[in-house]
């Protein structure tokens, strides 16, 4: 017999605001809690030094975290020159220092070789696994870490204040996979003054926006005042907000019930979809199950369990 889910069967999604000094495991049981899910899961990691767009799935929603985990990012962050950490941010231990400053004329100059396809090195206080381990844990232990470089996007990169001699800040939109810190890191390097990050903000996750976001301490003051969580459940956004986009289709109840059992769809005729790739498969408006278009047919990828 099947274990029973601790828990109430709630499915969405939350956009956090996350507030500096929690892990975003911390911040995803502190919405796990005042929903009383089931079920939670994260679109992305935000190290405690960040703040910022942190989405959360609750329920069936978490079927759909690996299109958020995929999406570009938009950040905005402070990169303090004159030094290196072991952390890539003020968390961690000074290993470098210099009493060079860098112009905004000279950091200008500079950005254009941090834009577009790049190897980059992740920082070794990372989630990254060598050996399957976590890179952090590694470090945390005083091991050496070493961590090949790779591949990584970035859309844009501009330097938008100076803040002061020492107190640089910029925003980028990057692809999955690369670091902010590691960004700060090696423009210090390549300006010959070092750098670290001081503050990091992500402003928006694929089309998840910043305005959408609510924070912590707003979930908190609804669940107070709403013991029955009805107005928690009146801000948890659609299973669908990670999927917008992705083209969508309307089938019948029939088709639907297949789908749901694991089978294929056959389209014939006008119903026939002329689009190839994956689909999302709704009925009367919620979702059915993403599917991939083969030989004129509809093979579920993943089901949504809504009724």
């Amino acid at each position: 017999m099947a274990r029973r889910r601790k828990g109430d069967a709630v499915n969405g999604w939350i956009l956090l605001d996350k507030p500096q000094g929690l892990t975003s495991t911390q911040a995803v049981a502190r919405v796990k809690r005042l929903f009383n899910a089931q079920k939670a899961g994260h679109g992305g990691t935000l190290d405690p030094l960040a703040t910022g767009m942190l989405p959360i799935a609750l329920g069936e929603a978490t079927k759909t975290v690996s299109y958020v985990v995929e999406g570009s990012k938009d950040y905005r962050f402070t990169v303090r020159w004159g030094q290196e950490t072991n952390t890539d941010d003020t968390e961690g231990q000074v290993t470098a220092e210099s009493t060079i400053r860098p112009t905004p004329e000279e950091v200008d100059a500079i950005l254009d070789r941090f834009i577009g396809r790049i190897m980059q090195t992740p920082p070794q206080f990372s989630a990254i696994k060598i050996a399957g381990e976590r890179a952090y844990d590694l470090a945390r232990s005083g091991e050496e870490v070493l961590i090949p470089p790779r591949e990584v996007f970035v859309a844009g990169l501009d330097l938008i204040e100076v803040l002061d001699a020492d107190h640089f800040v910029f925003e980028t939109e990057c692809g999955p996979g690369t670091y902010v810190r590691a960004l700060a890191r090696d423009m210090g390097r390549l300006l010959g003054c070092h750098g670290h990050v001081t503050e990091l903000r992500r402003m928006r996750v694929g089309a998840l926006a910043e305005e959408d976001m609510i924070s912590l301490e707003e979930l908190e003051d609804l669940s107070d005042k709403d013991p029955g969580r009805e107005a928690l459940l009146e801000v948890l956004r659609p299973v669908g907000t990670a999927l917008d986009d992705i083209p969508a289709l309307a089938i019948g109840s029939a088709d639907a019930a297949r789908l749901q059992r694991g089978q294929p769809v056959v389209m014939r005729g006008r119903d026939a979809p002329v689009l190839n790739g994956t689909l999302l498969v709704e009925l009367h408006g919620k979702p059915v199950a993403l599917v991939e278009v083969r030989d004129g047919a509809l093979q579920p990828k993943r089901v949504f369990n809504l009724t």
